[in-house]
């Protein structure tokens, strides 16, 4: 659907010879003195969203020279041009993500050339949800909407077995650190969505997330849920997991450890006696781990891996995998501390704990390698996609190759 004001757009921004900054300010001042255009943009993008909702899509991408004037889906998996959508210059794609932005969000992207949000649509008297992500591409502003799942899973059909659950649960464990990981794009929102419905739903607590943007909104059901936003509600996640020691919270999500004092922050509430749930962008438990300490300075990293062992609990990482009928699927490696691997992480014996995990079935632990295996054997994934998605490779063959 093209715009209608094109023409007299492009003959402001001439004018004014604009590109980046000046671009997106000469569009904002124009759009002030023609409101009724902006309207109209928004509405156009507004009716991408809905369409990319129909599609079952996960992302949207458009806008800058990046996209090709043409707008991006992501479907299972797979990113392609959506041709029925139409083509859009960079001017006009510049229009439409701009009339998507408040001023503040403008004034965030001007100073640090990207600003991340969560968006709301209403179709239907029903408001549907979008993690926004706003950036610059050689001058111009792109835009990447990931669709947030407005049912919650719960937690036995994610696949995590009983043990797993109660170690989550705030009914069995008051204190611990739960860490989901895995790459962009692996659902770990989803999963931490799903053990706090979980325990919303269990407990007469006080839960507090903190998070860049706030994704799904938990109605308080037996808890009190508090949802604090940074850049909104709260300055960085570590400013907020520290205000939240004086909000007498029972649990706490941090949505990511991005840097050593968000780490150290982390370790420090849970280690105060507090159930914390958190992110991490890493591919296994033993990775997650290596980073962790890694991110600290040679003379600080023995304290961090004595702390991490007194706190922590349970490591997911996980990855969405494609199908046989060309869907995705859950796969992940379960790690749940005890005595032994506690013992592990402080004798720098990290390597020692792929082993505890296989033995360790009984206790709801499983390597990705044997959770892919038993996704081959029940048919819902190739065996080529087993190979590509393991961690351990040579692992892999073996359990693909046994007839047990």
């Amino acid at each position: 659907m093209p715009l209608s004001f094109t023409n007299e757009l492009k003959a402001t921004i001439k004018a004014h010879s604009s590109t980046g900054t000046e671009l997106c300010d000469t569009i904002d001042e124009w759009y002030k003195n023609h409101p009724e255009h902006q309207e109209e943009a928004y509405q156009i993008l507004k009716g991408f969203l809905v369409k990319m909702r129909a599609a079952n899509a996960s992302d949207l991408d458009m806008g800058a020279p990046g996209c090709g004037g043409q707008i991006w889906l992501r479907i299972y998996g797979f990113k392609k041009p959506v041709l029925e959508y139409g083509k859009y210059d960079n001017i006009e794609t510049s229009a439409l993500i701009l009339a998507w932005l408040n001023p503040y969000q403008k004034k965030i992207l001007h100073i640090s050339r990207s600003v991340d949000f969560s968006s709301n649509i209403d179709e239907n008297n029903e408001y549907h949800r979008f993690r926004t992500t706003v950036y610059y591409d050689r001058e111009y502003p792109a835009v990447n909407f990931r669709r947030i799942n407005e049912k919650i899973f719960s937690m036995e059909s994610l696949g995590i077995p009983k043990p797993i659950l109660d170690r989550m649960d705030l009914r069995y464990e008051k204190v611990g650190l739960i860490m989901v990981t895995g790459i962009t794009g692996s659902g770990k929102s989803t999963t931490l969505d799903a053990i706090i419905d979980m325990n919303n739903r269990n407990n007469q607590s006080h839960i507090v997330i903190i998070a860049h943007p706030i994704e799904y909104i938990h109605e308080s059901r037996l808890s009190i849920v508090r949802h604090r936003e940074v850049g909104v509600d709260v300055n960085s996640f570590q400013e907020g997991a520290i205000q939240a020691l004086r909000q007498d919270p029972d649990v706490i999500m941090v949505g990511e450890m991005r840097d050593p004092k968000t780490i150290a922050t982390v370790l420090e509430i849970t280690d105060s006696g507090h159930k914390t749930f958190t992110t991490l962008h890493t591919s296994s438990a033993i990775d997650s781990i290596h980073r962790i300490v890694a991110e600290f300075p040679p003379e600080e990293q023995e304290r961090i891996r004595n702390r991490l062992a007194d706190v922590l609990t349970v490591i997911i990482s996980q990855k969405l995998v494609p199908t046989v009928d060309n869907k995705m699927t859950l796969a992940k490696e379960i790690l749940s501390v005890d005595s032994s691997v506690q013992a592990a992480i402080r004798n720098k014996n990290i390597g020692e704990v792929y082993q505890m995990m296989i033995e360790g079935r009984k206790l709801g632990m499983t390597t990705l390698e044997q959770d892919l295996q038993r996704l081959y054997k029940s048919g819902t994934i190739s065996n080529r996609t087993a190979m590509n998605f393991a961690n351990n490779k040579n692992r892999m063959m073996q359990l693909l190759s046994s007839p047990v």
